[in-house]
C-alpha cells in the first residue's frame, strides 16, 4: 500500500527525471547577502573550508572568543551544499548529558542572534512530540525525559488521550503514549547562517565566496611532526596553522588533500512537502520513530521524511553540486509514507507540493566527527552530522572552537572525537559502507544499553584466543573495531558476513545464532542471559574466572627522557622501583581525567609499559604523542612511545584459586607468587607454561589476580594451559559483562563514563592517585587541583544501592538522583551486582552519580549523609541507600589473598 500511494504521488509531481535538478525546479533557491571579500587573505590563524550551519558556525565561536584573523572558504555561495535543503528540526531531549547540553547551547543561540545581529533566524517554537507505538518505546522516552528534568528542560508524557487533544488530525489508535517537548522547534538554515555570518563580520571575520580549495600543504617540522602549513585555493594560497573541514558531504575529499582519511559516507536523504492540510497549523513537530518517520510543520503544510532501511548510497559527489537535488526514488521512500498516512491520515488525502532529495553524511556510529586528527596537526574536523547539523552546530562549534583556542573542549566530547575510530577501519570503504548503513538503518530504532552492531564484523581486530572462545560459547561485543567477550552462552554464536537486513538483493541469514543473542537484551529489564551474567560474577568470586583482555591498549614508553615524561604527564608518584605498577590518571589542564591506567615501571628512567582501557587506547596514545611533541620530547629520541597493542595478549586470571592455578604454571611455584615476593600493585617478568609474559598483580573485579601480558604467538598456548589447570577449581571463562558487573560492585571507576574529561580525580574520590603532597612535582593538571581543592568541590561521586528491583525497569544510566525530593545529580553508571552481602538471587543494583547541592555551595560528607535518597527511573521514583565508598569488601582484603 505504501509503495502505490508513493507512486501516485510521483505522478502528482511530476519529477525532472535527471541525476540531479538545480534547486530553482523543487525549491527557491536560498539568498543571502555574501558581500564579505571576494580575494582570499595570504595568511589566517584559522581557515574554515565550507559555508553551510557548521562553518557559519565556526566562524562565529572563533570570532566571538577573540580570533580576528580568521576566514570561510565557500566554494559557491553560503548554505550551497547540504544546509540549505535541511528539514531544520530542533530537538532538546537527547540520553545524553553531553547532547543536552549542546542542544541547549544551540537553541538558546538560535533564539539570541536575532538581537544581536538584527537578522532574523526564522526559528519557531511549535512544540515536539515523540510517538511511542509500545511499551518499550514509552519506557525510552521516560528515560529521556527523566534526564531532560536535571536540565530544566520542560517536557511531559501524554496519554493517547492527551496526545490527540494536543494534535487533533492524529491517529492514536496504536499508541501506548507519547513525549511531549513545548520548547521544540524549526529554524530557517538561510537565517540562521546569514546571522551567523553578520555577527561574525562585525568582530572581524571574513568570508570569502566561491573559493574552491585546491590543495593542502603540509610539512614536517624539527620533530618530525607532520603540520598543516597552507591551503592553496582558486583566489590565492593562505598559510595557516590550521583547518577546520567543515565541507559536509566533499569533507572526505578535503581529507585527501591533506592525506587525511575522513570516516565518513554519503546517502541520499529526502523529505516531501505536501500541499495544504487544514487544521495542520500551529501543531508541533512529530517523529514516530516506529514507523521511522518524522512530520515537521511547514506553515499550512507538513514535511515527512525519515530513516528508510535501504538508503541510496552516493560513491561520488560532484564538486559543482550547489543548489541542487536528485530525483526522489519513490520505491525508497515508499518507506516513510505508509507509517505517515498511518499516524495523520490527512496526508493521505491531499497532494505533494514538492519533494527535498539531497545528499547528508553519516558515520559508522552515528555521531560527527570532530576534533584534530591523530596523524595531521592543525587539521580538525567538523562534518558527518548524520542529519542533525542544524541543532548541533551551535554547541559543536562551541567545543570545537575551545579545543582550537584552549587544546580543549569544555564537556566531555569523547563520543564525538574523530579518534574514536582505528585508523585502519577508518580508511576501509567495505567497513564505513556496512557500519553506516546499519546505523542508518536503525536510526529510530530502541537504543538499547547492550545492543551491538552486525554490520563489518568480518573486518574486525581479533585476539588470538577468538575462536577458542568462539568455540566456548562466547558472544561477542564489538568496541573500537575490535572483537571483545561480552559474555559466554552454552552454544557458540559467532558473527557472520553482514546481508544489510535483506536489501540491495542480499538474502539474510537464516538461523543465525548471534542475531538471536542480541535480542536478548532487547530489554529494560532482566535479560534473558542473566542467568549466565550471574553465573560468571558469582564463580568469579568464589573460586575463579579467565577474562580475554587482549582490547586493551599496550604502549611502551622508553628513552632518556621518559623518566621527565611520566612525572609530567600522569598525576601519580611513577619514580617507583623497577617492578612497580602504579595506578593513576591522565589529566587535562583544568584538572579533568582523560584517562586512568596502569604504569608498570620496567627499568627507572628509561622504560615504562602502559596499559589502558580498550576505548581509550587510541585517544590516550595520540593526548601523549601531541603533549610530548609540544614539550620536544620526542627530539633526538629523547623519548620513543611504541605502541604494542595489536602484538600482545592479555590474559587476566581472578579469583580466589588464582595463585593455586598459576603456581602450577609460572616458574618458581606458589613462593613466586607469594605476597612477599610478589605484593599487590607490582610486576615481574615470567615464564607461564614456559612462555615469556609480563606478570601484572592488579585487578579490575577486586579480586586477587593476575594479568599476563604476552605474544601473540604465546597466547593460545598459555590459555589452553590456564584453563586445563583451571578446570579442576571450578575456573570459567568470563566476559566484559560480567568484569563490568564486578568493577562496578568493588566500586573502580569506568574510564568516559562515571570518570570523563570534565570529572577531576578530587571528585572521583581518586585523590589518591595525585602526588598533590610533592610541592616539587608539576604535573598535567595540577594548579588546576590545587584551587579545587582550596575553594571545596561542588561536586562528589557518590555509590547508591536499590533492593527493590522493579520488573521491567533496570537502572542503564542517565535516572534523576534525588535527595530529600530535590534533585542532586543524575546516574552516569548502573549495574546489577550479584555479591553483595543481603542481596537475593537477582542481586542488587548499583548505580554511580555525582552529587551536587541545589544551593551551589561545596558539597561535604555530612551533607551527603544527612539526606534521604532516591533514584528516578522511568517516571517512577524508587528508594536508594548512599554509600560514600561500595560496601564491597571496603578494606580491600580480597586483594591481598584474604578470604
Amino acid at each position: 500500500q505504501s509503495r502505490i500511494l508513493a507512486r501516485s504521488y510521483a505522478k502528482i509531481v511530476n519529477l525532472n527525471r535527471l541525476s540531479f535538478v538545480q534547486a530553482s525546479s523543487v525549491i527557491p533557491r536560498c539568498s543571502l547577502s555574501t558581500a564579505e571579500g571576494t580575494s582570499a587573505p595570504t595568511s589566517a590563524q584559522v581557515v574554515i573550508i565550507g559555508g553551510g550551519s557548521i562553518g557559519c558556525s565556526m566562524l562565529y565561536h572563533l570570532a566571538k572568543m577573540g580570533m580576528r584573523n580568521v576566514v570561510l572558504l565557500e566554494k559557491d555561495a553560503l548554505t550551497a551544499g547540504t544546509t540549505w535543503h535541511t528539514a531544520g528540526l530542533v530537538w532538546h531531549l537527547r540520553p545524553s548529558d553531553t547532547d543536552i547540553v549542546m542542544l541547549t547551547y544551540g537553541w538558546d543561540l538560535m533564539k539570541s542572534l536575532e538581537a544581536e545581529t538584527g537578522v532574523s533566524t526564522g526559528y519557531i517554537q511549535n512544540g515536539g512530540l515523540f510517538i511511542a507505538n509500545n511499551e518499550k518505546r514509552l519506557l525510552e522516552y521516560k528515560q529521556m525525559q527523566t534526564l531532560g528534568k536535571w536540565f530544566g528542560i520542560e517536557s511531559s508524557i501524554l496519554s493517547p488521550a492527551e496526545t490527540k487533544q494536543l494534535y487533533p488530525l492524529m491517529n492514536v489508535s496504536d499508541m501506548a503514549g507519547a513525549l511531549y517537548s513545548p520548547t521544540d522547534g524549526t529554524i530557517d538554515p538561510a537565517g540562521y547562517c546569514s546571522a551567523l555570518s553578520r555577527a561574525s563580520a562585525k568582530m572581524g571575520g571574513k568570508t570569502v565566496l566561491g573559493c574552491r580549495v585546491t590543495g593542502i600543504e603540509t610539512a614536517e617540522d624539527e620533530f618530525g611532526v607532520r603540520r598543516i602549513r597552507k591551503v592553496r585555493t582558486n583566489k590565492g594560497d593562505i598559510v595557516t596553522s590550521c583547518i577546520v573541514n567543515a565541507s559536509g558531504v566533499w569533507a572526505p575529499s578535503i581529507g585527501k588533500l591533506a592525506g587525511v582519511s575522513v570516516p565518513q559516507v554519503a546517502m541520499r536523504h529526502a523529505y516531501i512537502v505536501t500541499e495544504r492540510i487544514e487544521g495542520i497549523q500551529n501543531m508541533p513537530n512529530t517523529r514516530d520513530h516506529d514507523a521511522s518517520v518524522y512530520l515537521r510543520l511547514q506553515g499550512d503544510a507538513l514535511s515527512v521524511g525519515g530513516y528508510e532501511p535501504n538508503p541510496i548510497f552516493i560513491d561520488e559527489m560532484p564538486s559543482d553540486f550547489a543548489f541542487s537535488l536528485y530525483e526522489l526514488d519513490w520505491d525508497v521512500f515508499a518507506f516513510e509514507i505508509g507509517g505517515a498516512v498511518n499516524r495523520v491520515p490527512a496526508i493521505g488525502q491531499v497532494g505533494v507540493k514538492s519533494t527535498v532529495c539531497g545528499p547528508e553524511s553519516f558515520t559508522p556510529d552515528g555521531r560527527p566527527l570532530l576534533g584534530e586528527d591523530p596523524d595531521l596537526r592543525g587539521f580538525y574536523h567538523a562534518s558527518a552530522y548524520n542529519s542533525g547539523g542544524m541543532m548541533y552546530s551551535g554547541g559543536t562549534a562551541r567545543e570545537l572552537a575551545r579545543w582550537i583556542i584552549t587544546g580543549r573542549p569544555e564537556l566531555d566530547m569523547f563520543a564525538f572525537d574523530v579518534k574514536r575510530f582505528r585508523p585502519g577501519l577508518a580508511a576501509n570503504s567495505q567497513w564505513l559502507r556496512e557500519r553506516s548503513h546499519e546505523t542508518y538503518a536503525k536510526h529510530y530504532s530502541v537504543h538499547y544499553h547492550h545492543d551491538e552492531p552486525l554490520a563489518g564484523r568480518s573486518l574486525t581486530r581479533r585476539s588470538p584466543l577468538h575462536s577458542r572462545l568462539a568455540a566456548a560459547g562466547c558472544v561477542y561485543q564489538e568496541r573500537h573495531g575490535f572483537e571483545r567477550p561480552g559474555w559466554f552462552h552454552d552454544r557458540p554464536a559467532e558473527t557472520a558476513d553482514y546481508r544489510y537486513y535483506g536489501y540491495y538483493g542480499h538474502t539474510p541469514h537464516s538461523d543465525y545464532e548471534y542475531e538471536r543473542c542480541l535480542t536478548m537484551d532487547y530489554t529494560f529489564s532482566a535479560p534473558e542471559q542473566e542467568a549466565a551474567l550471574r553465573r560468571e560474577c558469582r564463580t568469579c568470586r568464589s573460586a575463579g574466572a579467565v577474562f580475554d583482555m587482549s582490547y586493551f591498549g599496550k604502549l611502551m614508553l622508553t628513552g632518556p627522557g621518559s623518566a621527565e615524561a611520566v612525572d609530567y604527564l600522569f598525576s601519580a608518584d611513577i619514580r617507583k622501583p623497577v617492578g612497580s605498577t602504579v595506578y593513576t590518571c591522565l589529566l587535562n589542564e583544568r584538572g579533568g581525567v582523560e584517562a586512568d591506567l596502569t604504569v608498570s615501571v620496567l627499568e627507572p628512567g628509561a622504560q615504562y609499559y602502559l596499559a589502558i582501557g580498550g576505548a581509550a587506547a587510541l585517544y590516550v596514545k595520540h593526548y601523549l604523542l601531541k603533549v610530548m611533541q609540544d614539550r620536544g620530547w620526542l627530539a633526538d629520541n629523547r623519548c620513543q612511545l611504541e605502541d604494542r597493542s595489536d602484538d600482545m595478549t592479555l590474559i587476566s586470571v581472578q579469583g580466589p584459586v588464582s595463585r593455586q592455578l598459576l603456581a602450577g604454571l609460572v616458574d618458581g611455584g606458589e613462593g613466586f607468587l607469594s605476597d612477599s615476593a610478589f605484593p599487590f600493585g607490582q610486576c615481574r617478568k615470567a615464564k607461564v607454561a614456559g612462555r615469556p609474559a609480563l606478570m601484572l598483580r592488579v585487578s579490575f573485579v577486586g579480586e586477587l589476580g593476575w594479568e599476563l601480558h604476552l605474544a601473540n604467538a604465546d597466547a593460545p598456548a598459555v590459555y589452553d594451559a590456564v584453563m586445563a589447570a583451571g578446570k579442576p577449581l571450578g575456573v570459567v571463562n568470563a566476559g566484559y559483562r560480567a568484569l563490568d558487573s564486578l568493577s562496578c560492585e568493588k566500586g573502580y571507576r569506568h574510564g568516559h563514563v562515571d570518570l570523563r574529561s570534565d570529572d577531576t580525580p578530587l571528585e572521583a574520590g581518586l585523590a589518591f592517585t595525585c602526588k598533590l603532597k610533592l610541592p616539587d612535582r608539576p604535573f598535567i593538571g595540577r594548579e588546576a587541583l590545587e584551587r579545587q581543592r582550596a575553594d571545596g568541590l561542588r561536586k562528589r561521586l557518590i555509590c547508591l544501592t536499590l533492593d527493590d528491583a522493579e520488573p521491567g525497569k533496570r537502572l542503564h544510566g542517565n535516572e534523576l538522583v534525588l535527595r530529600d525530593g530535590q534533585p542532586v545529580g543524575f546516574v552516569r553508571r548502573a549495574e546489577q551486582v550479584y555479591c553483595l552481602a543481603g542481596g537475593d538471587g537477582d542481586g542488587v543494583t548499583m548505580a554511580y552519580a555525582y552529587a551536587s547541592r541545589p544551593d551551589g555551595e561545596v558539597v561535604k560528607p555530612a551533607w551527603l549523609k544527612a539526606g534521604a535518597y532516591q533514584v528516578e527511573c522511568m517516571g517512577e521514583r524508587r528508594p536508594a541507600k548512599l554509600h560514600l565508598r561500595s560496601p564491597f569488601d571496603p578494606e580491600n582484603l580480597r586483594l591481598q589473598g584474604r578470604y
